[in-house]
């Protein structure tokens, strides 16, 4: 699926496409500089192989996002959305975000979750303008450097 989008003045076409084993490579370009906990090769390896719902991003094919998605019956719970470092605060997490939406919806989903980290401001940000809402916080969810850290669980009825 192509989307066009301008930006300062400059066009840019942006595409979604079906995540494969060998974009990892360029995955794992982003992910360590975006998260200090980042996923590992092993993960998104064995999210592929799980067959969950795995989307990528790109400019100019070059990878610049991607998200990963299970579906249990009627939920989707999403995994992990990422943009890589250099295209953030572009509203491309957003176009990424209501894709994923849109794929779910297509599987049928009654409902999305996902869990972000409290200190995430401009995820959560993100995730309460496109309708989430909080439901829980998952105690010592995520590691951190002092520990664990928690999560905000958000859910949105499609």
């Amino acid at each position: 699926m192509m989307v066009q989008q301008a930006h300062h003045e400059r066009e840019f076409s942006y595409q979604f496409r079906p995540m494969v084993a060998t974009d990892l490579d360029a995955i794992m370009e982003i992910e360590p500089y975006i998260y200090e906990h980042p996923w590992t090769r092993g993960n998104f390896s064995d999210s592929l192989k799980s067959e969950h719902s795995a989307q990528v991003l790109e400019q100019d094919a070059t990878i610049i996002g991607y998200a990963l998605m299970m579906m249990v019956l009627d939920e989707a719970h999403l995994l992990n959305l990422s943009i890589a470092k250099a295209c953030q605060k572009q509203g491309l997490g957003r176009l990424l975000l209501e894709h994923m939406i849109q794929v779910a919806k297509k599987q049928k989903a009654a409902n999305m979750f996902l869990e972000v980290r409290p200190s995430n401001i401009s995820a959560i940000a993100l995730y309460e303008n496109i309708g989430f809402n909080e439901m829980a916080i998952r105690r010592g969810y995520y590691p951190a450097q002092n520990g664990r850290e928690d999560a905000v669980l958000m859910g949105l009825t499609l």
